[in-house]
């Protein structure tokens, strides 16, 4: 990056996806050279290095976007109009070990993706943060489980592990008469409604009561949609789509949960477990 900027090229944007660690120094050199950015999820490693790249953004003058890739998934954008109000929230997120990432534990690594929807989707203040963790393959969290309580009363429980045998990308919740099933890989969602009386061709229900939808989904590769929608900020000088407060507010409560973990672990004194297993 150093030898790019030192060739005096005009370079309108830039997409970093280094470790998470690496954030905060490529992305600050990037706008202090006055190119417009997409930071990949999460913003930074600490909240101080993430209020640090927004005002130096502010100063530049330049585009700043955060790269929470589901919010362009297909399947979320389906979905949105027939938010009314959730009140339960499941998400379950594994993948299968790889050297990847291992900068940064799973919440950071995977479950951040379902921190910013379900952030977006509930609309409410967080209230209550509960955690457990473990390390399984390396020195950092890989499998994981939260509970979260909102202010509205919303709860959601998250699962992430990349220590999985199978790969699941997967978002359920309910909302007054109403479940919806969605799998963000598959980019497919399932809608589940009390009283309408009937369902739609091909998806037939089991209870005559409840009638199953399967909203239009116009199939896209999100990452494409992603870029897409940072280069369209990037022309028309306009906002992006994913706010730099919205990264901020998923960094901030996956930090929080990783404090919640460090503090379980302390309880149940999973260090000495670990030494007396070995």
């Amino acid at each position: 990056m150093e030898e790019l900027l030192a060739q005096g090229l005009r370079i309108d944007a830039a997409s970093v996806a280094v470790p998470t660690v690496h954030h905060h120094a490529v992305a600050s050199a990037l706008l202090d050279a006055g190119i417009d950015v997409m930071v990949e999820k999460p913003l930074a490693a600490t909240l101080p290095e993430a209020d640090d790249l927004v005002s130096g953004a502010e100063k530049a003058g330049r585009i700043l976007q955060v790269g929470h890739l589901e919010r362009f998934n297909p399947a979320i954008l389906a979905i949105q109009p027939q938010l009314k109000r959730p009140m339960f929230f499941e998400a379950h997120r594994l993948s299968v070990f790889t050297p990847r990432s291992l900068d940064v534990d799973v919440v950071l690594d995977l479950m951040i993706h379902d921190l910013d929807i379900v952030l977006a989707f509930a609309k409410s203040p967080v209230k209550e943060v509960r955690a457990v963790g473990l390390p399984i393959l390396s020195g950092k969290v890989d499998i994981a489980n939260v509970r979260l309580e909102f202010e509205s009363g919303c709860i959601a429980n998250f699962t992430a592990s990349r220590v999985s045998t199978e790969r699941v990308r997967k978002l359920r919740f309910f909302q007054p008469q109403q479940y919806i099933s969605l799998d963000y890989g598959r980019q497919e969602v399932l809608v589940f409604t009390v009283g309408t009386g009937g369902a739609d061709p091909g998806t037939p229900s089991a209870n005559p009561q409840i009638g199953v939808t399967k909203p239009p989904v116009a199939s896209e590769e999100p990452l494409h949609a992603e870029l897409k929608s940072f280069l369209h900020a990037v022309r028309e000088r306009s906002a992006p789509v994913v706010a730099l407060e919205d990264g901020r507010r998923a960094l901030s409560l996956a930090l929080e949960i990783i404090a919640a973990i460090r503090d379980h672990s302390k309880k149940i004194d999973l260090a000495h477990l670990a030494h007396v297993k070995n």
